[in-house]
């Protein structure tokens, strides 16, 4: 049995959110129909913070990915979670890169405006945010398993909080 999400029921939805990130394909975008750049993200969390009305995701960028500085400069980011049948897809957005090429040309994915922001229509379930805080790791206070792990080969990630403006899609 399929629900269908809008902005007005997400919230009361029935999805697994501690599942979304972990075991979903999921794509973030930030710019306009006209000039976006997205990328494939693992990590995430969905929930509240502030008491905040609605709900709040929060995505994590590396500094070092060519979606970062849009991150950086924009109002608004879009979490775009896509069926399985799309994971080839999925991972040329997170394989290629931007700064090269025209990484959504090589895939099957077709990218639609949104009113504040870029969502695919090939999407399962889309949420607009727009952002609340964004920060830095510091890699001092980071775990020491992830500081010789993780980042050190990379630079900390960024995180970013967004309230959550808009949602759409259907749960199956």
């Amino acid at each position: 049995m399929s629900q269908i999400i809008t902005k007005e029921n997400f919230i009361e939805a029935k999805y697994d959110v501690f599942k979304k990130f972990h075991q979903q394909l999921a794509v973030i975008t930030c710019g306009s129909i006209e000039d976006f750049r997205c990328m494939t993200i693992g990590w995430g969390a969905m929930g509240n913070v502030w008491g905040h009305p609605g709900s709040a995701i929060t995505v994590y960028v590396n500094p070092a990915r060519y979606t970062f500085g849009y991150m950086q400069e924009k109002d608004y980011f879009t979490v775009c979670f896509f069926p399985e049948e799309y994971r080839n897809d999925v991972m040329t957005i997170g394989t290629k890169s931007g700064r090269d090429c025209d990484k959504v040309a090589l895939t099957s994915l077709t990218p639609k405006a949104l009113e504040n922001g870029v969502g695919f229509e090939q999407a399962e379930l889309t949420f607009v945010c727009k952002k609340l805080y964004g920060g830095q790791f510091e890699l001092e206070k980071t775990p020491e398993p992830i500081r010789s792990g993780i980042y050190a080969r990379f630079e900390p990630h960024y995180f970013y909080i967004g309230s959550v403006t808009d949602a759409f899609g259907e749960v199956k």
